[in-house]
């Protein structure tokens, strides 16, 4: 639960920058190289901090204008041995576990949010694997397709924009989604007009009873809840210091299957199903955003009653 400040600080800000630094209790191994470093000239300052602590600490450089005039960069600590650090950590109020890193987040979530070429080709072999996987029925490969698929990302951009004020995530986001989707889409078609040419599946393939993948174009009153469950977990995943490896299968299970279906119903002219897995698709979207936004303010909110800074006297007296 440690990451590292590296701070570049205009020579005539060193003093309160230090006087911050040196003062809180989450700070440990505070390094002061003066005068080297270059575009932009400044002094080089470094630290270990606790992870509870980092966000009230970069809201203070802010306000005394180093990201404007110098720079933040924020590391992940792996591995620390050190009593200093220990007593840091044991110190810095709140839970670094608990803890989050707004700026961080948002920046991860800007970046990550952002329509490329390597997110639409995650999108379209998640959408590929989903529709081979309803034409079959087979759960491994509907899995495969939910590992892969890249879309929680911008959602949780959108809501993060929304929560936070910052139109631009918003507008990269809802741009990933759009086109991806479409794109996903679009070549899915294509692949499934492919499938029907070669006479290796029909339109029976959608009709007939699919134990394992059936679900997909069946909304139901138990899609919304599914949706917001995932949403939930996805964003406490984004937001917090473990493991997001298995967020994708929670979230895409409700997004990109749906969007293959349509693009079977579309090739095999089974237009029920297509309608159905727009009607899929739109509540678990709907679910998530929902979700993730009230998540965000219920972090926002329990988060601020922490105490966010504590003067290294107080934790240093006799308890």
């Amino acid at each position: 639960m440690l990451l590292h400040l590296r701070i570049t600080v205009p020579a005539d800000r060193i003093a309160e920058v230090h006087d911050l630094l040196d003062a809180h209790v989450g700070v440990t191994h505070l390094v002061h190289l003066p005068g080297v470093v270059r575009r932009p000239d400044g002094d080089l300052v470094m630290c270990d901090v606790a992870r509870e602590s980092v966000d009230h600490l970069v809201d203070e450089l802010q306000r005394h204008g180093v990201d404007r005039e110098g720079g933040i960069a924020i590391e992940s600590v792996d591995t620390s041995f050190s009593a200093a650090t220990e007593q840091a950590e044991r110190d810095a109020p709140g839970d670094g576990a608990d803890a989050v890193v707004w700026d961080q987040v948002v920046a991860t979530a800007d970046e990550e949010s952002r329509l490329t070429l390597t997110f639409c080709a995650f999108l379209t072999i998640a959408t590929l694997l989903a529709a081979l996987a309803i034409v079959t029925d087979s759960a491994v490969l509907l899995i495969g397709g939910m590992v892969m698929g890249p879309e929680f990302s911008p959602l949780a951009g959108i809501a993060l924009g929304l929560v936070h004020g910052h139109r631009g995530i918003i507008r990269h986001s809802v741009k990933a989604l759009g086109v991806g989707f479409a794109v996903a889409t679009v070549l899915t078609i294509g692949f499934c007009l492919l499938l029907r040419w070669w006479g290796w599946a029909d339109v029976g393939d959608l009709l007939a009873e699919r134990p394992a993948t059936g679900f997909i174009t069946r909304p139901d009153r138990w899609s919304f809840p599914v949706a917001f469950i995932a949403g939930v977990a996805g964003m406490l995943a984004l937001t917090s210091s473990k493991s997001a490896s298995l967020v994708g299968v929670f979230i895409s299970v409700t997004t990109v299957p749906a969007a293959a279906a349509f693009a079977l119903g579309v090739a095999f002219g089974d237009w029920a199903d297509s309608a159905r897995s727009v009607l899929q698709l739109g509540i678990n979207v709907a679910g998530i955003l929902l979700a993730a936004v009230l998540t965000l303010l219920v972090l926002k909110a329990v988060w601020r009653r922490v105490p966010r800074a504590l003067p290294r006297r107080l934790a240093d007296a006799p308890r």
